[in-house]
């Protein structure tokens, strides 16, 4: 029988040594990543942040929604914090404002160095915002959120539902208010699809069945909000309807309803609080009807 000699018992047995020793230094790391991994998961599973994200159209910048922001919280008993956050073209990312302590609905606005017009734009817009919301996600652990676009600023969310949202990741979202979107840009007729309108129509089955949206429009005069005709806002429909699990449409009408004053609209700010946030204990997407102003409000049709 083969038997080792005394030297090479020792080099084998500092061989079983040296593998021991680093199969050890090997599993800290590990564990360590798998106990920090596990108390991330738990700390946004059990989180009670519920954020309305607002992204602002062409040519705005993150301080577009202050106005709307303050018109919010006057009169409420729960004020919300508004953190504003910027994405340059390098990827740099900056933040101005904080949410306060103890603020489960805070309101969180993003906007884009390149906040141009046109298709290509859109698209590049949506894969910025895609990396400042994981940014947001990982920073703020919150596993539900409510959406806001205005303008192109619902193009963009349209865009990032179809192309980046992964409920899987661990935020879902709950509802999207889009205002004054231009689904077809300026043709006011789906018989002249756009290229995006043709696109976003190809892609919408990758639309979350438990989203609910409400697309709202303005109407300066009979067919547009004095920029955006209803028909490309009501082209929407050809997006959500039936693939989203409620599809509202909703038209705004006398003081501020023209395309730019729609976000400082006192009848919008009634909306979102009814519909979107958690005002006066409701559900998000509940109807708290001592807000409503149904005689300047008219829903168009609602279906799933």
């Amino acid at each position: 029988m083969f038997k080792l000699t005394n030297r090479q018992q020792r080099r084998s047995l500092w061989v079983l040594l040296v593998g021991i020793l680093l199969l050890v230094v090997l599993l800290i790391p590990t564990t360590s990543w798998v106990k920090s991994s596990t108390k991330e998961q738990a700390a946004q599973h059990n989180s009670q942040l519920s954020p309305l994200i607002m992204i602002p159209g062409s040519s705005a910048t993150k301080n577009r929604f202050d106005t709307l922001v303050k018109l919010l919280n006057q009169g409420s008993a729960t004020k919300h914090s508004l953190l504003k956050v910027e994405v340059y073209n390098s990827g740099k990312i900056t933040y101005t404002g904080k949410i306060r302590r103890g603020d489960t609905e805070p309101i969180i606005v993003v906007a884009f160095e390149n906040n141009h017009d046109g298709y290509s734009n859109i698209k590049k817009q949506a894969k910025m915002f895609n990396e400042a919301f994981e940014q947001l996600v990982q920073t703020y652990k919150f596993n539900n959120f409510k959406a806001f676009g205005h303008s192109n600023g619902g193009l963009i969310w349209t865009v990032w539902l179809e192309k980046y949202y992964d409920e899987a990741d661990g935020a879902k979202i709950k509802t999207l208010m889009t205002l004054g979107t231009p689904y077809n840009f300026s043709e006011s007729s789906v018989s002249n699809k756009t290229q995006m309108l043709s696109d976003l129509i190809a892609d919408r089955e990758m639309i979350p069945s438990s989203l609910t949206v409400l697309s709202v429009m303005g109407t300066e005069t009979y067919n547009s909000d004095g920029l955006v005709p209803e028909g490309s806002v009501e082209a929407g429909k050809y997006i959500y309807q039936k693939v989203a699990k409620h599809y509202t449409t909703m038209t705004v009408t006398g003081t501020d309803a023209q395309h730019s004053n729609l976000p400082q609209n006192q009848q919008i700010v009634s909306l979102i609080k009814e519909y979107i946030l958690n005002q006066n204990g409701n559900r998000p997407g509940s109807k708290n009807r001592s807000n409503r102003q149904t005689s300047r409000v008219a829903t168009k049709h609602e279906k799933g």
